[in-house]
């Protein structure tokens, strides 16, 4: 599914907490997450529901990508969840959908956001999900399945939920490293999504005060192929979106390689060495992915500049 957003920053914005809301206008999240279920006591819900509707409006003329966090469809707030997003003014543009299990419960929620679209007196935009579907052990083990579903546009990935159900009493070591069982449902998040042609975003980093942890994190996240991060706290968006930016020097790196590829095209070859190293089809990708995102962030002119 197309996705016009970069997603390299998604900062969780707990619904119903004006004060929070207002800091999250400063901030410099490609996305915010208005958060309507972990975040909001079951006796806030309707509360939280309609101060998020008027913080969509808030959202309309800003460049961030509205996505919210609604309660799943099978808890006694999903379906009010769903309808009053779908058919307010300013609609999010996106859905994270927590505790997904298998593919049907995508196609139900999507067959639900299709009739209540239907209903809508003004058109918009399909809302677009993103899935966090390793919260429940059914869900990590159907996640290639359910990443292809209809309408999803990312796939990102949760210890917390999941150690729970599992019965762990830890997700990281001593050393801070996922246990296996963390680890799998990481790098399965990453398969998945990228077999099924979407993004995938990594999860929140918990320890909100470890700056040097977090970098850490995100440059192997990067380097391994996710698109972003997750953020729980404003201090972490400047660091995730400095490892989810291309540098200067890459970007300069993937244009003088660009370059080469069209000089080597033209004599019909494919690969050929280029600065020491053989490079071919992988590298013209790497290189063209690299260049995409630098002109969706603004980095370099786009073509038709």
């Amino acid at each position: 599914m197309n996705q016009p957003f970069p997603r390299r920053s998604l900062h969780f914005v707990p619904g119903g907490q004006s004060r929070m809301f207002e800091k999250a206008l400063a901030l410099d999240a490609d996305t915010l997450i208005l958060d309507l279920e972990d975040a909001v006591t079951p006796d806030r819900k309707g509360e939280a529901r309609q101060e998020v509707l008027g913080w969509l409006e808030a959202l309309a003329d800003r460049p961030q990508e509205r996505m919210v966090r609604a309660n799943p469809l099978d808890t006694p707030w999903g379906e009010a969840d769903l309808e009053a997003l779908v058919l307010a003014p300013v609609p999010p543009h996106s859905l994270l959908v927590p505790k997904v299990s298998r593919p049907e419960d995508v196609t139900a929620l999507v067959q639900r956001l299709e009739a209540l679209e239907a209903q809508r007196s003004t058109p918009c935009a399909p809302v677009n999900l993103m899935l966090v579907a390793t919260e429940t052990a059914a869900g990590a083990l159907n996640l290639p399945a359910t990443a292809r579903a209809s309408r999803v546009s990312a796939v990102t990935w949760g210890a917390e939920d999941l150690s729970a159900v599992l019965g762990a009493t830890s997700t990281r070591d001593e050393a801070g490293r996922y246990w296996p069982v963390f680890a799998h449902c990481r790098l399965m998040t990453l398969l998945s999504a990228s077999a099924a042609g979407c993004l995938p975003i990594d999860g929140v980093y918990t320890q909100i005060r470890d700056g040097e942890g977090l970098a850490a994190e995100c440059a192997e996240a990067a380097a391994v192929g996710f698109r972003g991060k997750m953020s729980l706290h404003p201090d972490q968006i400047p660091i995730i979106n400095a490892a989810f930016t291309p540098s200067e020097g890459r970007i300069a790196a993937a244009e003088g390689l660009l370059e080469a590829f069209r000089a080597a095209q033209k004599a019909g070859k494919m690969a050929f060495a280029f600065e020491g190293e053989m490079v071919d089809a992988p590298h013209l990708a790497r290189a063209e992915a690299t260049l995409a995102l630098a002109q969706r962030l603004g980095l370099r002119p786009t073509d038709n500049d």
